[in-house]
Order: C-alpha cells, then structure tokens, then sequence
C-alpha cells in the first residue's frame, strides 16, 4: 500500500543537496537573474518532491547571501554587493594558497585527462565565444580543483565562494568576449602543466595568481565608477 507524501516529511540529504546544487547553478549562469522570486510550490513540483527539501535548499542557498526572503514578496535571487564580492575575493585568495597544504590529494592520470579536456574546450572557445559555455568550463575547472583538495572544510568554502562569485564571470564575459577566453586558455595551460608533474602547490599558487586577475577584471568591468 502507497501513502500520499506529507509535506513535512524528512526528505534524504542528498535530495537538498541536488536542488540546492541546481538552483544555485542557475543563479550562476543567470538564469535566475537577481529579482527572480524562488517559488516554492513550483520547484517542488519540478524535482517532483515535497515542499521541504526545496525549503531545506533555499535556506542554505539564503545563507551564502544569494538570496533573500522580502515581506510580501517571498524569496528572490539578490546581487551580491561591491563590498561583499570583494570579501570573497579575499577569501578566495587566501583559501587557494591552502590547496596545496591542507590534505591533498595525490593527482591521478584522470585528472590530468579532465585538465586537458577542459584546455581542449577553451581553445575551441577561442574559435566561437559563447559566454554562458565560457561559465561551463569555468565551472567543471572548479570542480576539478575542488576534487584535488582532500580536506572537507576547505572543499566546502572553495565550493561556497565560488557560488558566490560566479554571476559575475557572466556578465565580465558579456562585456570582455574572448578576452576572457584567452585568459581562461592561459590558465588551463598553466594548469596542465602542474598536473602533469603532480604539483598540487602550484596549482594552489595558479589559482591564486588567476583569482586576483579575475577581481581586477571584475572591479573594472562591475564595480569601478566607471563601469556604472
């Protein structure tokens, strides 16, 4: 006999994390832009689940201040602003030197596959620039880093940080175009070349040395005086 799923039902963890993982995917590519209301019934709906684990999701997607919950209004997608896109950037900065300190991993023959083949996706970049692939490869480049690091704490706030500066590698690569290619082409290279001699600390100091370009481009492109 089947029973009817109550709402308050305690869903499994890695239902949330699955739409969590989704909806702040979307928020990254812009898909949900900021303004966009969350709606709760819908996206339970769509995952086919409860409103629970949707609700479960938004909180934590809440607390990396991506999104806000507004009187009469509901949830909404937010920008993060100037002063709070620089502290991740400093976070970012200082969690990447920890790459290579804090329990790596040893690297693998597949990840130097991966590193190739995310350098293979950026050279065709070059060839016809698309901005939201540009984000893509952005990301699966991030997931290859965060797999290399072996201690689960700063695997986290490498994943938190990165949620929260996404969005705004879009729309950098909406006004740059292949400039950010060519840029992201420089940075695979160096990487493939860490990977392929199995030093996880120069991969920390790449990312790092990367990061920092990043910020500068984004301070010039979003946040300077005259970027507005």
């Amino acid at each position: 006999m089947s029973f009817a799923k109550r709402d308050d039902e305690t869903e499994p963890k890695s239902t949330v994390e699955t739409i969590q993982t989704e909806i702040l995917q979307r928020i990254c590519f812009l898909d949900y832009q900021p303004g966009y209301q969350l709606k709760e019934a819908e996206l339970a709906a769509e995952f086919c689940v409860s409103r629970t684990p949707v609700r479960d999701a938004i909180s934590r997607i809440n607390h990396l201040g991506l999104v806000e919950t507004r009187n009469g209004v509901g949830t909404v997608v937010v920008a993060l602003s100037a002063a709070q896109i620089r502290h991740v950037y400093d976070m970012r900065l200082e969690l990447a030197k920890m790459i290579g300190t804090e329990s790596p991993r040893e690297i693998t023959r597949s990840d130097c596959e991966r590193g190739r083949d995310l350098l293979n996706a950026a050279h065709a970049l070059l060839l016809d620039f698309a901005p939201r692939r540009y984000v893509e490869i952005n990301h699966h480049l991030h997931g290859l880093i965060a797999d290399l690091i072996g201690n689960s704490a700063l695997q986290s706030f490498w994943w938190q940080t990165y949620y929260q500066a996404a969005s705004t590698w879009y729309q950098v690569s909406l006004q740059m175009g292949t400039e950010v290619a060519q840029a992201l082409v420089a940075e695979l290279e160096d990487i493939n070349r860490a990977l392929e001699h199995g030093d996880i600390a120069a991969i920390g100091f790449i990312q790092r040395t990367h990061i920092g370009y990043g910020y500068q481009r984004i301070n010039h492109h979003l946040l300077s005086p005259e970027a507005k």
